[in-house]
């Protein structure tokens, strides 16, 4: 597969599994990752930071685990499925933010007061699944990698984009920053 071919494939992935609910909360999978994708790109993000929002969630649409598997007690450990199925195509700028943003949601609740108060409920219920809180010693390995700023950026902004009716920029207007970001790793 090239990596025309393979975006190709993202989009038609959004297009057919995107309509369904993000994890019991009140927008679509794809609304939310436009709306995390509008959010990285109004800030000036590079491109990379906005290919890791838009497809931070990628692995949801991967599982086939169902929209609610989380209310059943199961972690669908969605961001590892994501990060396999984009490694080949995208460099770790794009992939490493992706596979540390759940760690980033234990990571903020331990470090940020007030922020566990900030989640919805559908987050606290995978929280719990996905370990809680971190430890002082998660946190302190958390802060050691060189991805730990931009995997709390895309955190925020998976967090921030969950608003019923919030206009955004077609899939189509952020192909562009997806294929600046395009590698071929075999």
């Amino acid at each position: 597969m090239t990596p025309t071919q393979f975006l190709d494939s993202l989009t038609d992935l959004f297009h057919t599994r995107g309509h369904t609910l993000y994890g019991g909360e009140a927008v679509s999978q794809l609304e939310h990752a436009l709306q995390a994708a509008a959010l990285a790109h109004n800030a000036g993000s590079a491109p990379a930071e906005v290919a890791a929002a838009l497809l931070h969630d990628i692995g949801h649409l991967l599982h086939g685990k169902g929209d609610d598997c989380a209310d059943h007690g199961i972690d669908d450990q969605h961001e590892a499925l994501g990060v396999r199925f984009l490694a080949r195509f995208f460099p770790p700028a794009v992939t490493e933010p992706i596979r540390l943003h759940v760690a980033a949601k234990r990571y903020l609740c331990t470090a940020e007061p007030g922020y566990f108060e900030t989640l919805s409920a559908p987050s606290v219920t995978s929280l719990r699944l996905q370990g809680g809180p971190m430890t002082p010693t998660e946190m302190a390995a958390f802060e050691a990698n060189p991805h730990f700023a931009a995997a709390i950026a895309l955190r925020k902004r998976d967090d921030a984009a969950k608003v019923v009716g919030c206009p955004t920029p077609s899939l189509a207007d952020f192909r562009p920053h997806l294929e600046s970001c395009l590698v071929c790793i075999s």
